[in-house]
């Protein structure tokens, strides 16, 4: 299913115009093919399980990596080693598409904490949100943005830089949706876990992540499920997990590529930015700026 959507869109966006590719609703900019409107109009409507497991993420900050490790944990945990693919991504799919899935669902999406449905608050569904530095992130969503034929192209590096520290990139503000987190750091049923952390000690990761879903793993399956999640395992398996489009997903996987991108005035820009936002909050003192953005 996976693999007809990908071909899908990208057969649809061979016949568009860049400009057409990303619309904007209540003042954000979504992508056309992946995000129709009428999927955002009644996403409202959805209705939400209290064993939905929902993995969130800014875009670029580790989500599909994410994704198979959650794959990996759900299934060693449950004992259903059926291979599916991506969870289904609440904005892309709609309520319909979803209903029928059976329990516990595994769901995700980029959107904002005061746009995902109310009904995940009202069941206190488990939220695992995942976040990155925002100089990789916005690296990565710039390679992202020229590789995905979904997405408008051909932006050099200063305008994407630009458009990004304005919130003008599909799904909005990096800082907006990280401020919104961090009101929410306190939430029994939110877990914040950063793609830093995750690439110092993935093991210890996977067995926190197991824990916060009330998942028992052993030793040796948090190992199992460790090897076969670092990046590089993933990108090898990319062809089979996400087709044609899975080397756009998995570019390079590092922790300070932005210094292969950055000017000096754009760090300086984006070091204001984060000072004068999230310097002084729980989710800033746990992207450890200092350490991976200086």
């Amino acid at each position: 299913m996976e693999q007809q959507h990908h071909e899908h869109w990208i057969q649809m966006a061979q016949n568009m115009k860049e400009e057409e590719k990303q619309y904007r609703y209540n003042g954000v900019l979504y992508p056309t093919i992946m995000c129709p409107e009428e999927n955002l109009k009644v996403l409202n409507q959805f209705q939400a399980r209290s064993d939905d497991i929902l993995l969130v993420a800014y875009p670029k900050c580790g989500f599909n990596w994410m994704v198979g490790v959650m794959r990996k944990i759900i299934a060693e945990a449950t004992g259903n080693k059926t291979e599916t693919k991506m969870p289904p991504i609440l904005e892309f799919f709609g309520p319909e598409n979803l209903k029928a899935a059976p329990s516990p669902r595994f769901l995700g999406t980029h959107l904002h904490p005061d746009n995902i449905p109310a009904t995940f608050y009202e069941k206190k569904v488990k939220m695992l949100v995942v976040f990155r530095n925002p100089k990789d992130t916005l690296v990565s969503f710039f390679h992202f943005y020229n590789n995905n034929p979904v997405l408008p192209s051909g932006q050099s590096w200063d305008s994407f830089f630009s458009n990004f520290m304005k919130g003008e990139v599909s799904w909005g503000s990096y800082f907006e949706h990280a401020l919104a987190w961090d009101q929410r750091m306190d939430d029994p049923a939110v877990k914040v876990i950063t793609y830093e952390e995750l690439k110092q000690d993935l093991s210890s990761g996977v067995g926190d992540i197991s824990s916060f879903f009330s998942f028992s793993l052993t030793q040796d399956q948090v190992q199992h499920i460790t090897e076969g999640s670092t990046f590089r395992a993933m990108k090898e398996n990319a062809g089979n997990s996400h087709a044609a489009i899975g080397n756009v997903i998995f570019r390079k996987g590092e922790v300070g590529d932005w210094k292969n991108h950055f000017t000096a005035e754009q760090s300086k820009e984006m070091d204001e930015v984060f000072q004068k936002h999230l310097a002084n909050t729980k989710l800033g003192a746990r992207l450890n700026y200092q350490k991976f953005c200086r």
